[in-house]
């Protein structure tokens, strides 16, 4: 999770500075929502990996495709909400959220690649 947390202190640098440089346009005004949100998923996703890592490699593969699933899932939510709601600047704020779903979820892959590598030297 702090591998999270500091990718997260790094987006949060990247969104003041773009506000500072004048590419704030190119951001979202619900970024800070967004954020919340990939944060808010990637502490569940940590906690279901654990879960799956307690039991051996023996539940290991069904609780990462359901968080698989559980992340397509709350994501489609999450914009069907935001779109109800009236949001302005809906294609910017779609085009935020799908960089940022990309961006943790390659990070996610990543970090999930090394644990297992650590894991199968064992």
């Amino acid at each position: 999770m702090s591998k999270t947390l500091i990718l997260t202190g790094v987006l949060i640098i990247v969104f003041f500075l773009a506000d500072a440089i004048g590419l704030g346009y190119l951001l979202h005004q619900q970024k800070w929502v967004i954020l919340s949100f990939f944060v808010a998923y990637s502490f569940l996703f940590n906690r279901l990996i654990e879960l799956g890592f307690k039991e051996k490699s023996k539940n290991f593969i069904p609780f990462y495709l359901s968080s698989v699933a559980l992340r397509l899932i709350l994501s489609i939510i999450f914009i069907a909400i935001e779109l109800y709601r009236g949001l302005a600047h809906q294609e910017l704020f779609i085009a935020n959220f799908f960089v940022l779903y990309l961006f943790y979820t390659i990070f996610e892959i990543w970090n999930l690649n090394s644990n297992l590598r650590q894991n199968s030297e064992k």
